[in-house]
């Protein structure tokens, strides 16, 4: 019987308007500790995205969604966030915030690969 490992799991969303609280799931962001895991899966609807806020700038959005990326793939070269440890960047990116990229609450589960886990999540909450 494989190990199961705890996880810790956010939806990525977009927030065009922040003062109307609408938001579109654009993607998951997954920490396992016990496996070393921090990974991000995103996809902007442009479609959507353009239905909600017809003014939005699909590109920016996409950028910004880039950068966290890069802050979960850490290192020197992703900035001062990146060289945070893991759990740390993790935390840093699961912050409450008020911007246009907002993530949910964090939510816990077991997994035995979180990569397969990730995907699936990705699958039920963002496509």
């Amino acid at each position: 019987m494989q190990e199961k490992y705890l996880f810790e799991y956010a939806v990525i969303r977009v927030v065009p308007r922040v003062e109307r609280e609408e938001f579109i799931n654009v993607g998951v962001v997954l920490y396992c500790a016990g496996l070393k895991y921090l990974k991000m899966i995103f996809e902007v609807n442009h479609e959507r995205l353009q239905a909600l806020a017809p003014d939005m700038d699909c590109a920016e959005i996409k950028a910004h969604l880039q950068a966290f990326e890069q802050i979960c793939t850490g290192g020197k070269e992703n900035g001062p966030i990146g060289q945070l440890d893991i759990a740390s960047r993790f935390r840093w990116l699961t912050a409450t915030r008020s911007t246009m990229v907002q993530t949910s609450k964090v939510h816990p589960g077991f997994c035995t690969d979180a990569n397969a886990t990730l995907l699936r999540l990705h699958r039920q909450l963002v496509l």
